[in-house]
């Protein structure tokens, strides 16, 4: 069997402005880096404006098991079979970050044959955005200590710096640090902190700003510290933003390259939904629905995550409004779900799969919610029996969804065709009444963490530590009202527990920390135990990686 980087190797792409043509975007309009991979400049943006959107489809999946799910397959099969039956159909996609490509998780360009090309560029330096990303944080992070160096006439109280540096790798080494040792000449010696790069503020502010004005705006509302009197410094106060703005100028331009059968996608940003919130840029998919009648974008990890982030807090953001949310199961993780071990899931095994079942049942009834019509697929298995099959059908045309196989994996747009005609049905014939779960502006920050934690986790009770509430106390007390909320929680349960299979009930939900990211425009709250700086595994990926005559290998 081939592997993914065999498949994309063999594949003939077209040059991008060819692809581009077919969006009627003409090659003036493009920034192009080599032959397949481009920029979008401003002058297309700028010429697109006032065009009528198209329809928005958001695809999402139950929690995340290393039985696998295949969203990002789904998302780009979905998009080919689309083209295929006839309709003009774009993808609107988060870019990879390195540290997972070398970890345990490998890339981001989908998988067999629903894959974006060119892999290799995209699951490793791709346009540069994230370089640009990490070179303006830390900048920020320089002229902070610089500041502090230099007389800190801000009065910056150095037990209260917020602002962490960053590397897009997987750096346990550097999540805590004590940097400016070796003397006076070498600063204030301080602890400090790094995150990796998808994990920053100015990666989640690249995302939502609309263009570079806003982009300026948000970089300098970032807080970095507070003074001596309590009071926010921000990134404004240290008059970093034009640098910082300098770095990113092209970074923020979204960036397109093609599937292995010559969709356009637009593939930009890429903040983790475990820790950030989760969604391509908003650049990126407001320019899709200009270009496209039917735009496909994915948010990461499971539906309690990425998508709530997508429609509670992109879409109130940028006024997006999507027709439709397709859901991505599996026979094998949701028998997992059901208590079954990953070796044994190969078995038909009916009582497990109705244990498990529990886990899609709850993001359905979750994502009804928001007013958006589901249509359930699931990605094919060999194993999968037509038992199980069946069951799982059953199950959602119950719950009013519409379901489908999805073969995409082995067959492209081909082995989407089916879900590609549901998802079609469902644009034409169910009405979207979307509405965010909470009102950001008018509900206090208890009522919408305890509406998501109850109404999207399933949580009896919410839990604050005293740092909780003497930080989200001092973000009110700071004037940071109104604004969404960022969950940062394990991604393999409902519940902030990762051991918690299915759909727990009865536990409590935790709120270890709160901080504000004033430039991004929402609070984040702590969950559990989770990291912003991912360690490598035992056998990290990166030990198969290589170049041999030329090309590289073992990459996934």
């Amino acid at each position: 069997m081939k592997t993914d980087i065999e498949i994309a190797q063999e594949n003939v792409m077209l040059p991008i402005k060819e692809v581009a043509a077919r969006y009627d975007i003409s090659e003036d309009e493009l920034e192009l880096y080599g032959k397949y991979k481009t920029k979008l400049s401003d002058e297309l943006l700028k010429r697109l404006e006032g065009k009528e959107d198209g329809k928005l489809v958001l695809v999402t999946a139950i929690n995340p098991t290393p039985a696998g799910e295949g969203k990002t397959t789904t998302s780009i099969g979905l998009a080919d079979a689309l083209n295929l039956i006839g309709k003009k159909c774009m993808l609107a996609l988060r870019e990879p970050s390195l540290g997972p490509c070398f970890g345990i998780k490998g890339g981001a360009a989908g998988g067999g044959y629903a894959q974006v090309v060119p892999m290799e560029d995209l699951n490793l330096h791709f346009t540069g955005d994230f370089h640009a990303i990490t070179s303006a944080n830390n900048l920020l992070a320089a002229m902070l200590d610089n500041h502090i160096h230099q007389g800190n006439s801000l009065n910056i109280d150095t037990r209260q710096i917020l602002h962490k540096r960053c590397v897009d790798m997987n750096d346990r080494a550097l999540r805590n640090i004590i940097v400016s040792l070796g003397g006076k000449t070498n600063g204030f010696p301080r602890e400090d902190h790094f995150v990796i790069t998808v994990a920053t503020e100015i990666m989640a502010i690249l995302c939502l700003a609309t263009d570079m004005e806003d982009l300026k705006d948000r970089l300098g509302r970032i807080v970095v510290a507070y003074n001596m009197s309590g009071e926010p410094v921000t990134a404004k106060d240290l008059k970093a933003v034009g640098a910082m703005a300098a770095l990113l100028k092209d970074a923020i331009k979204p960036n397109m390259i093609q599937s292995l059968e010559h969709t356009g996608a637009i593939i930009h940003g890429g903040p983790f939904a475990n820790i950030a919130h989760g969604c391509n840029s908003v650049i990126a998919t407001k320019t899709a629905l200009k270009l496209a009648d039917i735009v496909v974008t994915e948010a990461g990890f499971g539906a309690d995550l990425g998508a709530e982030k997508f429609l509670d807090i992109k879409c109130p953001k940028a006024g997006l409004k999507p027709s439709a949310v397709v859901l991505v199961a599996t026979v094998r993780a949701l028998k997992y779900n059901g208590g079954i071990p990953k070796d044994g899931l190969s078995a038909e095994n009916l009582e497990a799969l109705k244990k498990g079942i529990v886990n899609l049942e709850k993001h359905i009834e979750n994502i009804h919610k928001y007013g958006v019509p589901v249509v359930v697929t699931l990605n094919r298995f060999t194993s999968d029996t037509e038992a199980e099959i069946n069951f799982v059908k059953e199950f959602c045309e119950n719950l009013g969804c519409e379901f489908a196989m999805s073969d995409v994996w082995a067959k492209g747009g081909e082995g989407g065709k089916e879900l590609a005609e549901k998802v079609v049905y469902t644009l034409e014939n169910k009405k979207s009444d979307y509405k965010p779960l909470y009102d950001a502006k008018t509900e206090s920050y208890d009522e919408k963490i305890n509406k998501i934690c109850k109404e999207i986790y399933g949580a009896q009770s919410v839990s604050f530590t005293k740092k909780a509430r003497t930080a989200l106390k001092k973000i009110e007390d700071m004037g940071y009202t109104g604004l969404p909320v960022c969950m940062a929680k394990t991604q393999y349960s409902l519940s902030d527990d990762p051991a918690k299979l299915g759909r727990p009930e009865g536990f409590d939900i935790n709120i270890r920390d709160i901080y504000v990211s004033a430039g991004a425009g929402f609070i984040v709250c702590l969950l559990g135990e989770i990291m912003t700086m991912p360690g490598l595994p035992k056998k990290p990926a990166a030990e198969g990686i290589d170049v041999v005559d030329g090309k590289i290998t073992g990459l996934f």
